[in-house]
């Protein structure tokens, strides 16, 4: 078994990792990285993406890497995790490059995969295969079938598994991402008793997302931030005051939470953006939004400019759910921050912040200023309104636990970010670069 940790592996973003057996190669992940896009979208706007571009400014995995190795042409199968753009955003740019390669996700993530194709007017030649959580799939091989196994578990959207390939080396299973929640406010609780049952077989390497592997912590439940949620919307009684929340625009559950409670304040509840339409539609695609009758939505600039300047006069009527919680450039939240929309914060306006900072330092950098922006226009802020999609150390001790690999390689993350999961690994018994590897982009581990 030969492991190419193509990208993720030394950034938050565009995951991409390549497993060969024998003469067949899977993909799994094939994301974006968005510090690069978000600066690009400061200087141009309604800018029209190429792979070209994307490669230039390191947005997007360097799997050329794969054609150097002789791997590009083995590729049979791209299957991705779940729907958010670090795993799934890159794969419009690169799926050309895999012609005979199925690309193989869940209904929801197969469904924002779409609605970017669409958005970029991107037409690709791939198979498309959706396949449901905790079942098993066939991919055809050079000599046989591969085995792929499907294990539902919690992120922050919907529809995501961890992913298990049944090689003739023995099982290569990919955790990115996770957490460990026992009250999930959409879908089911992680199927911990099949992955109890995998480890008693033999797993030879776990891939696992290392992102807060630093935190002495169980990331706690979605059910935690919905009453968080609950209390922020609540603690809100200035009737004429305007009333904004920002979260991830895929958080579907967090969504369902912020209507739920939104609905008690007597406002209409407006969502303002794509990226917000985006995740939406898709979720009425898989019939998994339970709120849509509950909103409308504005995606369109012009269409929301003349809302903006209707809110102008009517603060207390609207609760606005809208894009830009990490201080993106050009997202609805940052153009209101700017004066450069009909709407301006006043004193005494609302604005909570149901997310929490990517650790990457453009999004530390741009929130820094964003919030600096909004306190001297005297806005009422609430932040951390908001509970991690990512696991902590003791979440990952639990999964090593079960699954209980010969292997393990951190990902998702810095060197910084994955070298406390190396410790917690040798913690357990297992030795550095001897059977914990700390990898880096575009390196080949061979066990």
């Amino acid at each position: 078994m030969e492991i190419c940790t193509i990208g993720g592996y030394e950034e938050v973003g565009k995951n991409m990792t390549a497993v060969k057996v024998e003469d067949d190669v899977i993909i799994f992940d094939a994301g974006i990285f968005l510090p690069p896009v978000v600066e690009i979208q400061e200087h141009e706007s309604q800018q029209q993406y190429t792979e070209k571009m994307l490669r230039g400014i390191k947005a997007i995995p360097d799997d050329l890497i794969l054609d150097k190795l002789g791997w590009t042409d083995k590729v049979r199968a791209i299957i991705i995790g779940h729907a958010h753009l670090d795993h799934v955003g890159g794969l419009p740019y690169l799926a050309h490059r895999y012609p005979k390669a199925e690309i193989i996700a869940s209904p929801f993530t197969m469904a924002v995969f779409d609605s970017i194709l669409k958005d970029e007017k991107i037409v690709i030649r791939n198979k498309k295969k959706v396949v449901n959580e905790n079942t098993t799939y066939l991919i055809k091989g050079k000599n046989g079938n591969l085995k792929m196994e499907f294990i539902n578990t919690t992120h922050s959207t919907l529809q995501c598994f961890f992913i298990a390939w049944h090689s003739k080396e023995g099982i290569f299973f990919y955790a990115l991402d996770f957490k460990f929640d026992n009250h999930p406010i959409i879908g089911l609780p992680t199927n911990y008793k099949r992955l109890k049952e995998l480890g008693k077989m033999k797993i030879k390497c776990l891939v696992v997302d290392a992102l807060y592997s630093d935190t002495d912590r169980r990331t706690a439940s979605e059910r935690i931030a919905r009453n968080l949620v609950e209390d922020a919307l609540g603690t809100v009684r200035d009737k004429n005051s305007a009333l904004f929340i920002t979260t991830f625009s895929s958080h579907i559950a967090r969504l369902k939470s912020i209507v739920e409670f939104g609905q008690k304040t007597n406002r209409k509840i407006v969502f303002l953006g794509r990226s917000l339409n985006k995740y939406v539609e898709a979720a009425i695609k898989v019939n998994q939004c339970p709120f849509r009758n509950k909103v409308e939505i504005m995606r369109f600039r012009k269409q929301i400019n003349s809302f903006l300047k209707k809110l102008e006069g009517n603060r207390g009527k609207y609760l606005i759910v809208c894009t830009g919680h990490q201080g993106e450039p050009g997202s609805i939240l940052d153009r209101i921050v700017k004066g450069e929309t009909p709407f301006k914060f006043k004193m005494g306006d609302n604005l909570i912040f149901s997310s929490s900072i990517i650790p990457v330092a453009v999004n530390i950098n741009a929130r820094e200023k964003m919030d600096s922006k909004l306190r001297k226009q005297g806005v009422r802020l609430q932040t951390d309104v908001h509970v991690s999609g990512h696991g902590g150390r003791e979440d990952l001790r639990d999964l090593i636990d079960m699954l209980k690999p010969q292997h393990i390689v951190p990902a998702h993350g810095s060197l910084q970010q994955e070298t406390p999961l190396i410790e917690l690994s040798c913690e357990l018994g297992y030795k550095f670069q001897e059977n914990a590897h700390l990898s880096s982009n575009g390196k080949v581990i061979k066990l």
